[in-house]
């Protein structure tokens, strides 16, 4: 079973993921992001990762207030829209840029 460390930061829900058994631990860090953000819920691979990624995920948290519901189509749509113009989808995304800007150009 997949556990997970669920705790309120700031007004954001955060979900660490702890997985119990050697088989989930690989399948956990095969996930394709260290954290992800979907309104005030951030996941993460680990509660070392929510920690290390905090602040940069708080920027997602904040593109969500600003765009409401609309931020959760206009980040892949803006992903795809960089890879249509043979850019990478994550780094050259607006909302990543802005993120990673923010916390003084890393994550």
């Amino acid at each position: 079973m997949v556990g997970a460390e669920i705790k309120s930061v700031a007004g954001v829900l955060e979900v660490s993921l702890a997985p119990r058994s050697a088989v989930l631990c690989k399948a956990v860090a095969c996930l394709p992001f260290a954290a992800i953000t979907f309104g005030h819920i951030v996941i993460a691979r680990s509660a070392q990762e929510q920690a290390a990624l905090r602040q940069h995920e708080r920027v997602h948290v904040a593109q969500y207030e600003l765009w409401g519901p609309l931020f959760l189509v206009a980040y892949p749509l803006e992903s795809l829209f960089q890879l249509l113009c043979g850019r990478k989808p994550y780094l050259d995304n607006r909302f990543e840029i802005a993120a990673r800007a923010a916390c003084g150009g890393s994550h």
